[in-house]
């Protein structure tokens, strides 16, 4: 009863109640930003992420451009329902080069976090051409358009160039090289021996199975690499985090 008592004294008087609440705030704040200050980097580091090659980066555009994120997010919760169905939970190190990261809740669709490698291309260009043909239920619109729309590299270079100005690894070389390689992964029986080196794992096809380099090609290649970067059979976290 005492302690009920303060409690209303306390709600009664505003001031009393003003500086109470701030003394509050001000320990919770100190408890969690605190720690921050002595750690390098907030994101443990997992081998195998890396940056996006150029045609990745391009269909990542288009995946956003298109407004694919408003009903697909990419993060899976560390929850058993989420991680029967999807596969590991989702790495803070696996979006690190994201601008803007595609975490988020609204989930008309699946998440697509580790979409990539779970179907074929061809799979995935009759799902995105026609979504009700493969999945009938589907409230998806149908993006075949994306195979008549050709793209060449003409902004490529100055792409890498801005998302290297906000802490994205990709060296001179990387840049140099960038029109090259984005022809080169979705050309077969182009010379993807200095593509390879660069991006490691990176899928090398015709994705659409048409001539040129289309934004299917593109978007294509970047489902395909989602959640294939890091090897979860023998990833193991970081028992300071």
């Amino acid at each position: 009863m005492a302690i009920l008592e303060k409690h209303k004294h306390l709600e009664k008087n505003a001031t009393l109640l003003l500086v109470a609440s701030l003394l509050v705030v001000t320990i919770g704040g100190i408890v969690e930003i605190a720690p921050l200050f002595y750690l390098q980097n907030t994101i443990e580091k997992v081998d195998g992420v890396r940056p996006y090659t150029p045609l990745e980066l391009t269909g990542r555009d288009i995946y956003i451009r298109e407004g694919c994120y408003v009903c697909h997010s990419q993060m899976i919760r560390p929850m058993r329902d989420e991680v029967e169905r999807y596969g590991h939970y989702s790495l803070a190190a696996e979006s690190m080069y994201d601008h803007p990261f595609q975490w988020g809740s609204k989930r008309t669709g699946p998440d697509l976090a580790r979409v990539g490698g779970r179907y074929s291309d061809e799979w995935h260009v009759a799902h995105l051409t026609d979504p009700q043909s493969v999945v009938p239920e589907s409230v998806m619109p149908k993006y075949g358009f994306l195979t008549d729309r050709m793209i060449e590299p003409e902004h490529i270079v100055a792409r890498l160039e801005t998302d290297a100005l906000v802490g994205v690894p990709y060296t001179s070389e990387m840049i140099e090289a960038a029109k090259e390689d984005f022809k080169a992964q979705a050309s077969p029986d182009a010379d993807t021996e200095g593509l390879l080196a660069r991006y490691p794992k990176a899928n090398v096809a015709n994705f659409d199975a048409q001539p040129g380099i289309s934004e299917m090609d593109a978007l294509v290649a970047y489902l395909q690499v989602l959640g294939t970067m890091v090897d979860f059979s023998t990833f193991e976290p970081d028992p300071e985090r």
